[in-house]
């Protein structure tokens, strides 16, 4: 990835915080810089952070994160946004991303995603888990906009 990377995490699971954390142990081009743990604080630490990139859980206390993905797109237009969520609903999935958000890694699939997620998702390419990719409805809607370089992100987990 190169430069460093800003990042702030959102969940209210603090194992999965920590979960988060660990994987970027070692790695010189990601900076976890921000952590909270419900939408509202989300909103005012994008705002005064501006990070590169924000880690948004769906189910948060106080505002859910898609509340807090289209407030933080306000605050922090320049932050971009990957959701990281237990949930596998395609409504929900279509939901986040109509919020502009990058993409959508569903947690049980973090540990092999996540990493790749975040390049795609930072090079302006749309990720979404591969246990989710089969949702017809995200065609249909037209959310995936650049169709090659999704599949491509899909198939090979990188790039």
């Amino acid at each position: 990835m190169g430069t460093l990377i800003r990042i702030l995490v959102v969940d209210d699971y603090e194992p999965w915080r920590r979960f988060e954390r660990l994987t970027f142990l070692g790695r010189k081009d990601l900076q976890i810089v921000g952590e909270c743990s419900d939408g509202d604080d989300a909103i005012q630490r994008a705002e005064e952070l501006k990070p590169d990139l924000v880690l948004l859980d769906i189910s948060l206390p106080t505002l859910n994160g898609i509340g807090a993905a289209r407030r933080i797109r306000q605050v922090s237009p320049d932050s971009k946004i990957l959701f990281v969520s237990e949930n596998r609903s395609p409504d929900i999935l279509e939901e986040a991303l109509s919020t502009g958000a990058g993409g959508y890694v569903v947690k049980s699939d973090a540990a092999g995603e996540l990493l790749p997620a975040i390049k795609a998702v930072l090079e302006g390419k749309r990720f979404i888990s591969a246990s989710l990719a089969g949702s017809l409805s995200l065609v249909a809607t037209g959310l995936v906009s650049h169709s090659v370089s999704w599949i491509i992100t899909l198939i090979s987990g990188i790039s």
